[in-house]
């Protein structure tokens, strides 16, 4: 299939019908006129910002979730901001179906209406850089300067975060670190079209720093600034946010996902293919049968974290793991790789080159003269005198879960903070998984979780 024809029919699966344009233009103006009735009815001073892919035109078919910002003037004190935007978002959202209070930098609302997620962020109404106070500000900044420079390439982002998407490097979350949703919107402005932007996935990363605003000419300190920093950080892509000098939009990205997207990059313009953007489910496989044919050993820790975001809980988890590896290394084990996640409750998975480890004790013996003591030689190939005693040594094998379980007896293994006491609690199983991580087990094992050539 040529190349065109791919992307005309995955755009046709990804690109908004007219009735869902519709459904989503009703669904902002009815939020919109909630919001203006509540800030009137408490008498604040808010502006109203739709934010996000929504407002930008840029999301795809099916994906609808909200950014309702409220925006309070940039006099306000931020404890006020933070008790007044929380009550304005929860009296908007007794008008909707139902919510939650949710946490950030500071607490917002996200609720749901007609079937649709809708965050209800509280802010300052920031007009350019030097107004930024809090870290949600700027989202007001990036989707003007998006919709000022995109230009009716839409599309062209629509399918350059579906790539992104199928080749799993979406997303710029800290358990993600993949590209950001406006990462992909400032590279399709800064080079034009999603082919321009695959086409030159080695060229981006050598060109290494993007400036799409001319920051290092307007404000050379402040970018510079950026520039050392990050480099120092060893980024894979520096690109300086087109509305704020200070920051890195691609601070989030790690090697491993530039990586991904470096060679599917590379393979797609090759061979091109609508699985690049909607991909076969993983082969399916047994884990037993994995360990078996690897000859390795697999410890799994399952903990009990419920109250702990996915956003907190995955960075603590990777760090805990990280934390096991160095701890089993220094006694003698070698840790093949690691996998972290949560199915019911959370897990860390290790991969081992074996389950036990061979380990000298010394036995002290009866005294030299008695009977036993006689016997004592007998039966111990090596035996030696020390005072009236016998002693001999022995070589004994010990579970790495045994290990494992000591190691965190004796606090000798470096844990993510928040997790510290449940890690200690966890369930230690060896070559055993419960049914709901059997699956994840096998991808893990079989590597076919991060798998490039899929």
């Amino acid at each position: 299939m040529q190349v065109d024809e791919v992307l005309e029919k995955v755009l046709s699966k990804i690109r908004p019908s007219d009735e869902e344009r519709t459904f989503v233009e009703e669904l902002m103006k009815e939020l919109r006129t909630v919001a203006e009735e509540r800030i009137e009815e408490l008498g604040l001073d808010v502006r109203l910002y739709f934010v996000g892919s929504l407002a930008k035109d840029t999301y795809l078919a099916g994906d609808h979730d909200v950014d309702l910002f409220l925006a309070f003037p940039l006099g306000t004190p931020l404890e006020e901001l933070r008790e007044k935007g929380l009550e304005l978002g929860k009296v908007i959202a007794e008008k909707l179906d139902s919510y939650e209070i949710a946490y950030a930098e500071h607490p917002y609302v996200r609720a749901r209406y007609r079937g649709v997620s809708v965050d209800l962020v509280p802010c300052y109404d920031v007009r350019n850089w030097r107004d930024v106070r809090t870290a949600v500000d700027r989202s007001i900044l990036h989707t003007r300067w998006v919709n000022e420079n995109l230009n009716g390439r839409n599309d062209e982002v629509r399918l350059l975060k579906r790539f992104l998407k199928g080749i799993n490097a979406y997303g710029s979350e800290i358990y993600v670190r993949g590209f950001s949703g406006y990462l992909a919107e400032i590279l399709v402005i800064k080079y034009g079209s999603f082919l321009d932007v695959v086409g030159k996935a080695d060229f981006i990363l050598r060109q290494k720093i993007i400036d799409p605003a001319d920051w290092l000419r307007k404000e050379p300190e402040t970018a510079l600034k950026t520039v050392k920093r990050e480099t120092e950080e060893d980024r894979p892509l520096i690109v300086i946010d087109p509305v704020d000098p200070r920051r890195n939009v691609s601070a989030n990205l790690s090697w491993e996902k530039y990586g991904r997207f470096y060679f599917k990059a590379m393979e797609f313009l090759e061979n091109p293919s609508v699985n690049f953007f909607f991909p076969p489910e993983k082969p399916k496989g047994n884990y037993l049968d994995e360990l078996r044919k690897r000859g390795t050993a697999l410890v799994t820790l399952l903990i009990d974290v419920p109250d702990m975001v996915d956003d907190i809980l995955l960075p603590q988890l990777e760090r805990s793991a990280r934390g096991f590896e160095k701890a089993l290394e220094r006694e003698g084990f070698r840790v093949l790789g690691w996998n972290v996640g949560r199915k019911g409750k959370a897990f860390i998975m290790l991969e081992l080159d074996r389950d036990w480890r061979e380990k000298v004790k010394i036995k002290p013996g009866p005294e030299f003269f008695t009977e036993r003591g006689r016997n004592f030689y007998r039966k111990n190939e090596k035996v030696w005198v020390i005072g009236k005693r016998l002693y001999s040594e022995k070589a004994v094998r010990e579970s790495a879960v045994d290990v494992i379980i000591e190691l965190l007896e004796k606090n000798q293994v470096s844990l993510g903070k928040g997790i510290r006491d449940a890690v200690r609690e966890a369930d230690v199983l060896l070559n055993y998984v419960p049914k709901e991580l059997e699956r994840e087990a096998y991808l893990f094992l079989s590597r076919e979780k991060w798998n490039l050539k899929e």
